[in-house]
């Protein structure tokens, strides 16, 4: 029986990654900031453990916790959409913490044991907003497209070793938290500034346009997932659908 360890499980791509992986007889150990045990069906394969990115000794009990996986998706991230001049350094930081820093350190944490074995998969859940710039979204896409460089290089470090690292990159998805959370992040520090205003409204106009069929679904990123951990062949990109 296979395990696979998801961070980010609390909504979203993760609880959904979560459910999935569960119903096809997977062990899952789905980690969260704040554990919700009601979040996902009651299984004899199902862990629930606290897990917070930032935080080396959580990442260590987390993965100790954990025992032998197979699979690590680090879905774990936080949205931001504001102008450079926008976004204070603090923000800078918290955002690379969690989106850049959080998924090297998870990786550094399970490494070990996928070379002991000479087995393991790597699943870096990004953006597709790394593949064409969009304005108000320099910091957060800078976060993830780090991860995409580093699973390209990682990929190359880790084939002698049996491991295999992806990236998979959804687009704009109304079924997440991701929005919600960045503005409300946005107006705690302090909004966008004035001279950006005709930008800002461009920008949500942008986003608010089409139906939600025309974006990202949970199940196309969940798909996506699934693809690259049960299947060796799997290219290194897997991306849903592009829009966002």
């Amino acid at each position: 029986m296979r395990t696979i360890l998801i961070t980010g499980c609390s909504s979203g791509f993760g609880l959904e990654t979560a459910r999935h992986f569960l119903a096809q007889g997977w062990t899952v150990i789905a980690t969260m900031r704040t554990p919700k045990p009601d979040l996902l069906p009651t299984s004899d394969r199902l862990t629930i453990l606290p897990l917070d990115v930032t935080d080396p000794d959580s990442i260590a009990a987390a993965v100790a916790a954990a025992g032998e996986i197979d699979v690590l998706v680090n879905n774990a991230g936080i949205g931001w959409l504001n102008a450079v001049e926008g976004t204070p350094m603090p923000i800078v930081r918290d955002i690379f913490e969690t989106n850049t820093f959080g998924t090297i350190a998870m990786i550094q944490a399970v490494l070990p044991q996928f070379r002991a074995r000479r087995a393991g998969v790597i699943i870096n859940v990004t953006s597709s907003v790394t593949l064409k710039t969009y304005d108000l979204l320099s910091v957060y896409t800078a976060s993830k497209a780090a991860v995409n460089a580093l699973t390209e290089v990682m990929a190359l470090e880790l084939a002698p070793f049996g491991i295999r690292s992806h990236v998979v990159l959804p687009g704009q998805a109304p079924g997440t938290a991701f929005g919600a959370n960045a503005r409300e992040r946005i107006m705690q520090a302090g909004g966008f500034p004035e001279p950006y205003t005709e930008m800002v409204q461009g920008v949500f106009a942008r986003m608010s346009a089409g139906t939600d069929e025309d974006k990202t679904q949970a199940e196309d990123v969940v798909a996506a997932i699934w693809r690259v951990a049960t299947d060796p062949t799997a290219s290194i990109r897997q991306i849903g659908r592009a829009h966002v």
